[in-house]
């Protein structure tokens, strides 16, 4: 079994964890290594679940905070082994969040008596299909173990900033009928991809809403991703699928954004295939953390597993090392300056000290 050092400085460790292959489903090796790494901590309580590894501290503290990770990364693109190269740390889920990874497994070695309780979650299975995700297998198996905590920080890539809260999103295929004929007489027929061009002029057409919570800005957005149609090259098409991909600002809910959808479209079918709601950025309850870190809050502009902690009723933020824009790319890598002040920031919030505020922050 490979062993990690959580001795190791911040930059070594996010390294020996990007060397640590753990593609979606095959995260058994890297839980394996973190399992051992963290119950060699005398102060933390360790449980097993699937390939999820969560640790708790038990000192009794006023609060608690859970810090959560995904173990897996997205398939191999020729970017393993690790290197150090710029100030930055290049491979495999150096942003999509082997350093985040690496940043909480330091928190948990090197703060063992924090000002409050803190449970640490690294969990498997997030870059994949919702009802593989680790979250979810904790909560329906063993859902105290992340109820009881009063924030979570999801250690998403956010530039070492904090993004609040997560737009919810929608999937929809809008079906348009049609009637076949044999394209040697096609007037005899309606060609379902032809009227299919209204949806997507409708689509063209629409004014997402920018919604204001917090004093933050959701985007929305609805955008056809993909038309099929037609059975064969010598037939007109009698159905015209157009899928549509929306993200909803979290003051949606998953019916009123369903809602809306169809409101939008009432003469067509309208196949909602999936709908998730968002989170709240909840910036009254974790104002403090967020001055603590130094960091004017962005909203995230996507879905993340914070709405996951918002649906238990724990409010939470995104905080990582690395460029969200950066994940899931051939070439992704983390800044080395971002890994060290992700550590710094939240290492100093968890001992209760205030860390100095970065150059120009609103603190």
């Amino acid at each position: 079994m490979t062993r990690l050092d959580l001795t190791a400085d911040v930059v070594g460790l996010t390294r020996a964890l990007v060397d640590l292959p753990s593609e979606s489903g095959r995260e058994a090796d890297i839980a394996d290594a973190v399992e051992g790494a963290l119950r060699a901590l005398p102060h933390l309580a360790v449980e097993r679940v699937g390939d999820c590894v969560v640790a708790r501290t038990g000192l009794g503290r006023s609060g608690r905070v859970l810090i959560a990770g995904h173990l897996d990364t997205v398939p191999a693109a020729g970017n393993l082994p690790s290197r150090l190269a710029d100030g930055r740390v290049h491979g495999l889920g150096a942003c999509d969040m082997k350093g985040g990874l690496a940043v909480a497994l330091r928190l948990a070695a090197t703060v063992p008596e924090p000002a409050r309780d803190v449970t640490f979650v690294f969990y498997e299975c997030e870059e994949v299909d919702a009802e593989r995700n680790g979250l979810g297998r904790i909560a329906a198996a063993r859902p105290g173990l992340l109820q009881d905590a009063d924030l979570a920080i999801l250690m998403e890539p956010s530039d070492a900033g904090v993004e609040a809260g997560c737009q919810g999103f929608l999937t929809a295929d809008i079906v348009v009928r049609g009637a076949r004929a044999h394209t040697a007489r096609a007037w005899r027929g309606t060609n379902a991809a032809h009227k299919a061009g209204r949806v997507l002029q409708r689509l063209d057409a629409h004014v997402p809403e920018r919604v204001v919570i917090d004093g933050l800005e959701y985007r929305e957005g609805l955008s056809a991703v993909a038309v099929r149609a037609g059975v064969a090259g010598n037939v007109v098409p009698d159905e015209c699928v157009v899928t549509v991909n929306g993200r909803f600002a979290p003051s949606r809910s998953p019916a009123e954004a369903e809602a809306y959808v169809r409101g939008l479209f009432p003469e067509y079918e309208v196949r909602i295939t999936e709908v998730v709601g968002g989170a709240l950025p909840h910036l009254d309850r974790v104002g403090a953390l967020v001055r603590a870190l130094g960091a004017e809050p962005r909203p995230k502009l996507g879905w993340t597993d914070v709405a996951r902690f918002a649906a238990l009723g724990v409010p939470a933020l995104n905080y990582g090392p690395g460029d969200p824009s950066l994940a899931h790319t051939a070439g992704e890598y983390v800044p080395v300056d971002h890994l060290r002040r992700c550590e710094s920031r939240l290492s100093a919030w968890l001992r209760g000290s205030r860390p100095a505020p970065a150059t120009g922050a609103t603190v």
